[in-house]
């Protein structure tokens, strides 16, 4: 076949270091964006970058010649980068090691993408935690509940 042919959607979930509440609903749009852009630039699509003060869901369209590790290296790196070379924390900003990733049908995508874009009305009532938990539980993601979260470093 001369063509590669491909429909690859990807759901990734990473906090704050030790969950930090620091993203400020005053910047919080303009890092969505920045790491938007970030996931473009590695040659996949953005459908909708979102969050709250202590995490961020990517949703996107993953390239046959990417792995979701290379993505998600690339845009948590250099968006913490932009964080701490804008100057908007007093402190030194870092993401968590690891991130969850997720992958859905295309049937999937109008029901993901409003779940993005509803995180804040989420967390009015439901801790990051349990979101997290629920989302390994939904993927049968085998994972040791004393540790999977641990102090997020």
């Amino acid at each position: 076949m001369a063509n590669t042919y491909h429909q690859m959607y990807i759901q990734t979930v990473f906090a704050v270091k030790y969950r930090d509440a620091v993203i400020d609903k005053s910047w919080r749009a303009e890092l969505m964006s920045v790491i938007g852009n970030l996931i473009n630039e590695t040659g996949c699509k953005t459908i909708l970058v979102n969050g709250v003060e202590d995490h961020v869901h990517c949703f996107f369209g993953l390239k046959p010649n990417k792995s979701v590790s290379e993505v998600m290296q690339s845009a948590k790196a250099k968006s913490s980068k932009w964080v701490n070379e804008t100057g908007i924390l007093q402190h030194r900003f870092e993401w968590q090691e690891g991130f969850g990733a997720f992958s859905y049908s295309r049937w999937d995508v109008d029901m993901i993408y409003n779940y993005v874009l509803g995180q804040e009305a989420h967390h009015a009532d439901n801790t990051f935690r349990t979101e997290y938990l629920q989302l390994l539980k939904e993927f049968e993601v085998e994972y040791d509940e004393d540790y999977v979260l641990g102090e997020l470093i």
